[in-house]
């Protein structure tokens, strides 16, 4: 689905991302890990079109992705997370979501007067799909409550329902484990794996490696800016490079 070939990024003369080139198989789960540093994040604002390579290209079903604007890049089918959600504080939690939804006919603010009807309906439609998503992800009891009285863990699931919101294809999660407790991280890793079952394929970057090993195949290792390995993680994990770009030397 998601093929990236030699791409590199440079800010001034540092190569935050150096030749890295990877495929992401469509109905995949694919762990990106690596230390602080090594140019996940940086790799995935290049797919999702907040920067653009300096050289290289990504191409999404064999349609160059690189160059076009996040807004595009999410037209395409492509939607993600963030490290650090930012839901609406003083929005509900089902407003939160609803929001997400693309191509709304109330958004050309004319059609409210001239096909009343028609914005109810898609309006009806939109709460009722957020309405759902919030019970897929345990969150249907917040549905009412404004977004600032989450915890982290639950923002980050909120987050996740508005990417699902647009109905994407392939879903970037940027370090969705990160500061969740321990019985909604459960809640996650089951929910992801829920999604990738219903035919999305998942891209996600994880510093947990437990959860990186009981869900992706295959896990691909960044380190420096560079593709350090790629492969199943029972090898991955074994992988010395891999090791001494980690712990410097101790076993994973």
């Amino acid at each position: 689905m998601l093929e990236i070939q030699h791409v590199t990024r440079r800010f001034g003369g540092h190569a935050a991302v150096q030749d890295v080139s990877l495929r992401v198989a469509a109905g995949s789960i694919t762990g990106l890990i690596g230390p602080n540093g090594a140019g996940k994040s940086t790799l995935f604002n290049l797919i999702a079109g907040a920067l653009v390579p300096s050289a290289g290209r990504i191409l999404l079903d064999g349609r160059r992705l690189d160059g076009e604007p996040p807004h595009r890049v999410l037209a395409r089918g492509v939607a993600r997370t963030f490290q650090v959600p930012r839901p609406f504080p003083a929005m509900t939690a089902l407003e939160n979501v609803m929001l997400a939804a693309r191509g709304q006919v109330g958004e050309r603010f004319w059609t409210n007067w001239t096909r009343p009807a028609a914005v109810a309906a898609e309006e009806r439609r939109h709460r009722d799909q957020a309405r759902a998503l919030l019970d897929f992800l345990g969150l249907a009891g917040y549905a009412g409550q404004p977004a600032r009285v989450l915890s982290g863990g639950q923002r980050k699931l909120l987050e996740l329902a508005r990417a699902l919101m647009t109905e994407p294809r392939l879903l970037l999660l940027d370090e969705p484990a990160a500061g969740v407790s321990p019985a909604l991280l459960e809640t996650l890793v089951d929910r992801i794996g829920a999604l990738n079952r219903r035919g999305v394929t998942v891209l996600v970057i994880e510093h947990n490696l437990d959860i990186v090993m009981e869900l992706c195949r295959p896990v691909v290792v960044m380190a420096g800016g560079a593709l350090l390995a790629v492969g199943d993680p029972d090898a991955v994990r074994a992988d010395p490079r891999v090791i001494d770009a980690y712990l410097g030397g101790a076993p994973l």
